[in-house]
């Protein structure tokens, strides 16, 4: 097959690129003009430049592509305005090329965030993308919502949580840290990721990548802690008084400690059942604690 990723070079993208290069497929590889990061495709991909933002620079990118994997996304952002251009307008702009060459399967890579009760701007982007998606012509899809992706070197949110833990005497929780995750590795969500490739079976669904075990932030924190081999008291801190502090820090311009968006990961769980992946595609995650001593 050919197969375009959008955010090709992102930690997930590359990483899929070489995987999908060494299966024999032609990987097509969308990447920001500019980008220093795209060394980490080496020649697993063939290099186009393009920003989902802009559908001139789309120009040819999708042509003879059998399944685009959509990654490009805007994930950690202060101003509401980039949620909506890169997560939602972005994704339209991908929907129409890909509807535009005839491509046979489309599957987005959406946010566990889309199920919280409580949203942010981020998570609202990306059920308005899950929604634009849906409503495409012409294309089978399927949507994905990973939860909190991890591997020897982090991943984006895990590693700024443990980085927050790491860095004060006393670790604090957020409303306790009682909230409910189920972190992914990243080898897992790779696995699950591949299967789907113009996978008939998957047309029309939406699979949650989870991993294999749920733990709270607070058992979280622990493990991450024994992983270092430290040892730290932990404080408990009201959610209300971290989004008084965060709003206030706005107000003055300066970049709060915990934004608006980080505080509602914090506090609302996102242990979501990955069992239809299970079923259809023999995803068998492993859990958190194992897959950190890995």
């Amino acid at each position: 097959m050919t197969i375009l990723i959008t955010g090709a070079a992102g930690e997930i993208g590359s990483r899929m690129a070489r995987r999908f290069h060494e299966q024999g497929h032609r990987v097509r590889a969308l990447v920001l003009p500019g980008d220093t990061l795209v060394s980490r495709l080496g020649d697993a991909a063939e290099i186009h430049h393009g920003d989902v933002t802009k559908p001139p620079t789309l120009a040819g990118a999708f042509t003879g592509v059998d399944v685009v994997y959509h990654l490009a996304a805007v994930l950690l952002c202060e101003k509401a305005e980039r949620f909506h251009a890169v997560n939602v307008e972005g994704t339209r702009n991908v929907v129409a090329a890909a509807e535009a060459a005839a491509v046979g399967h489309l599957i987005h890579i959406s946010s566990a965030s889309v199920v919280y009760p409580s949203t942010t701007h981020y998570s609202r982007s990306k059920r308005q993308a899950e929604d634009i998606v849906r409503a495409c012509k012409g294309t089978h899809f399927t949507l994905v919502r990973p939860t909190l992706v991890y591997d020897g070197d982090g991943g984006l949110e895990f590693k700024l949580y443990a980085d927050f833990v790491k860095r004060y005497p006393l670790v604090p929780l957020v409303a306790g840290g009682w909230a409910r995750k189920s972190p992914v590795h990243v080898d897992d969500l790779l696995s699950g990721l591949l299967a789907m490739a113009g996978n008939p079976v998957t047309f029309g669904k939406t699979y949650n990548l989870s991993g294999g075990e749920t733990v709270t932030l607070r058992e979280l924190a622990r493990l991450m802690l024994e992983k270092q081999g430290l040892s730290k008291p932990m404080l408990t801190i009201p959610a209300g008084l971290c989004r008084i502090a965060a709003r206030v820090w706005g107000a003055l311009n300066r970049r709060p400690m915990l934004m608006e968006h980080t505080i509602a990961g914090l506090t609302q769980d996102a242990d979501l059942d990955h069992s239809l992946a299970t079923q259809d595609l023999g995803y068998h995650p492993i859990g958190v604690r194992a897959g950190i001593l890995r």
